[in-house]
């Protein structure tokens, strides 16, 4: 079995930051593309019926040879899209261990702002849980499991624990750096290195821009509100786009800390790091957990990086892969 214990990254990679930065760099995005390319699979794009109207949009990949032994939906983290880098090499290491993938956007995530009128949200899973009923449906009588990193992470458990209600016939839920706790996760990027709220910020006011562009009518906010930062640019979106009211009842709504995921009946596995810049591990640490789950802190690995090598390999994409395997064989 692969495990944490068997990450032991080079000295020059054991700092947090290296392996945040070179994690979402356009290196890896290169080494993703070409990673999943040199394949040869096959890849469909497919726009899902998510309930009330509402449409989000997705890629299947397989490979040409051979029956599949499963199929895994990967969901990925806020403001990344099927073709971040992980999303990429994670799916190049299912299809090399023969399982089929389902890469899913959220929405206004890639490029589908057009689909939906309405703007993401952390807590738009209803959406997510029936598109994944709606894959399962496209792609019948074989095995299945979801996996996601950081807040994909969160959704991935959240579609976990509504999965036997909801009739998604989940065998596995794998997660790398899942948020377990938003407001806390706000508070560890507002102290923390600048650089990650700078990144955030430039993301998620790039995707506000274009839902203005694309439906005026509707979002008509100026840009001295794409000047807000984090926290109120949040609350904002939070007080005029959602019926939580205010930023604590919003952040509670997607929160799985504490005994939150002890109802979960889907085999689990997760997998954080002990230096995460962006989420505290003490919610981790903190975590009660079913007899079904399995919860692997390494030392090192970053933000979703755990990079191996200078050829920015990644451990998580294994590790999901094994685990997969483990589940489904």
């Amino acid at each position: 079995m692969l495990t944490a214990s068997d990450y032991r990254p080079p000295r020059w990679l054991r700092n947090a930051h290296v392996q945040s930065v070179l994690g979402s760099s356009p290196m890896r995005r290169v080494h993703g593309e070409r990673s999943l390319h040199a394949l040869g699979a096959v890849s469909t794009a497919h726009v899902v019926d998510a309930g009330d109207g509402v449409r989000l949009q997705g890629v299947h990949t397989r490979l040409e040879q051979g029956s599949p032994r499963g199929l895994v939906l990967l969901l990925h983290g806020w403001e990344g899209s099927v073709d971040s880098s992980y999303m990429r090499l994670t799916a190049t290491e299912l299809l090399r261990a023969g399982f089929e993938v389902f890469r899913l956007n959220f929405r206004d995530h890639g490029d589908t702002h057009h689909l939906n009128e309405g703007l993401f949200h952390s807590n738009r899973i209803d959406e997510v849980v029936h598109a994944a009923r709606e894959v399962a449906r496209l792609y019948p009588d074989r095995p299945m499991a979801v996996a996601g990193y950081s807040l994909g992470g969160n959704f991935a458990l959240r579609l976990a624990l509504r999965a036997p209600i909801a009739g998604v016939p989940l065998a596995h839920v794998a997660a790398v750096c899942p948020v377990l706790d938003p407001a806390r996760t706000m508070e560890s990027m507002e102290q923390g290195l600048p650089v990650y709220l700078w990144y955030f910020e430039r993301k998620w006011r790039g995707s506000l821009a274009r839902k203005r562009a694309l439906f005026p009518q509707l979002h008509s906010f100026d840009d001295q509100v794409l000047a807000l930062r984090m926290r109120p640019l949040t609350q904002w979106m939070v007080e005029r786009h959602t019926d939580f009211g205010t930023l604590e009842r919003y952040f509670d709504g997607y929160s799985i800390a504490g005994d939150r995921l002890l109802a979960l009946q889907v085999p689990a596995s997760i997998l954080m790091a002990e230096d995460d810049p962006v989420i505290p591990i003490d919610g981790f640490r903190m975590l009660n957990l079913p007899a079904s789950a399995r919860l692997e802190i390494s030392p090192w690995g970053g933000h979703c990086g755990f990079l191996e090598s200078a050829r920015l390999d990644g451990f998580a994409e294994r590790w999901i892969a094994r685990r997969m395997v483990e589940a489904l064989s």
